[in-house]
């Protein structure tokens, strides 16, 4: 997918409903080495990328369950703008979740796989607009830095420990792109990591990072925080 020029000035809160092609799944294969600090277990074998929709809900909310909500239960709420029919806790955020699903306003490229028992989602790649992902860490220094506003932003990145170091955050990366470029394209961003010396648990890692999205083709724009990013490329419309 070859980066075009864009208008920086396009919507961010157009409709991003799912078009019949951008349902069809896109395949990759799980290669590379992966990017989150845990021992890798199995081989995920080859790999299918489709969109988070109510037709994939339960592919994505088992393989949250199986890693207890999250975070903490946060079922991937926390870049989302809150609302008054918002309960919290676990059973209110996948609710809730699944409410802004249903509505088209929470986005995913999930990684899946053919196990045992059928298919398993076994990663995700969280994306969206800046409307529909308001949220993201150190907001007060990003919006007084802000050169642009963005059409899409990617926020966060989660692999099932069963299957990290696999390659399977670039697999979900470039999964979201290519969905992106189904509904349109336009200028994405991203806020991967800089790790250091010291090896940091997935929950640091919630974005992958630089070096997986300097592979998949973003430009570094500037810092964010510690050792965060902005990290920016153009996608073009594959339809």
């Amino acid at each position: 997918m070859r980066p075009v020029p864009v208008a920086h000035d396009a919507p961010d809160a157009r409709r991003t409903g799912w078009s019949r092609d951008a349902l069809r799944a896109i395949s990759f294969q799980a290669t590379g080495p992966g990017t989150v600090s845990a021992m890798a277990n199995q081989d995920p074998g080859p790999t299918t990328i489709k969109p988070l929709t109510p037709d994939t809900w339960d592919l994505f909310a088992a393989l949250v369950e199986r890693h207890n909500g999250i975070f903490g239960g946060c079922w991937c709420l926390n870049f989302h703008a809150e609302r008054a029919d918002h309960v919290p806790g676990y059973d209110g955020n996948r609710a809730f979740k699944k409410c802004l699903v249903e509505e088209g306003i929470a986005h995913a490229a999930l990684v899946v796989r053919s196990g045992e028992g059928g298919e398993e989602a076994i990663a995700w790649a969280e994306f969206g607009t800046p409307t529909e992902l308001p949220n993201i860490h150190h907001s007060k220094q990003y919006l007084q830095e802000q050169d642009l506003k963005p059409d899409y932003r990617i926020t966060c990145i989660f692999v099932d420990k069963r299957f990290r170091q696999h390659g399977l955050v670039t697999v979900a990366l470039e999964g979201a792109l290519a969905l992106i470029a189904q509904s349109g394209g336009g200028v994405v961003e991203g806020y991967p990591h800089i790790p250091g010396e010291r090896r940091l648990s997935s929950s640091f890692l919630y974005n992958g990072t630089k070096a997986v999205y300097e592979r998949a083709g973003f430009d570094f724009i500037r810092p964010k925080g510690l050792k965060n990013t902005v990290m920016r490329r153009s996608v073009a419309p594959s339809r």
